[in-house]
């Protein structure tokens, strides 16, 4: 018997590669949307902000005023 990967558990599932805005709670693909990310507070907030956001907040994280950084 042979163990296959289905559903959510697969690596090519998209789960595994996506990210929500802080700000508006849309759906962010790494590797497909241009995503944004705070590298002090993506950890403890999961500070990820899509390009219109970006601009909203003038490129500064809103939790700790530090310059935004493209994630990859």
């Amino acid at each position: 018997m042979s163990l296959r990967l289905k559903g959510t558990n697969a690596y090519g599932h998209l789960g595994w590669f996506e990210v929500y805005c802080s700000i508006c709670d849309r759906t962010l693909r790494l590797g497909i949307d241009v995503v944004y990310k705070c590298p002090k507070c993506e950890k403890k907030y999961r500070a990820y902000f899509c390009e219109a956001d970006k601009r909203g907040l003038k490129g500064r994280c809103p939790y700790c005023n530090t310059e935004l950084v493209p994630a990859v």
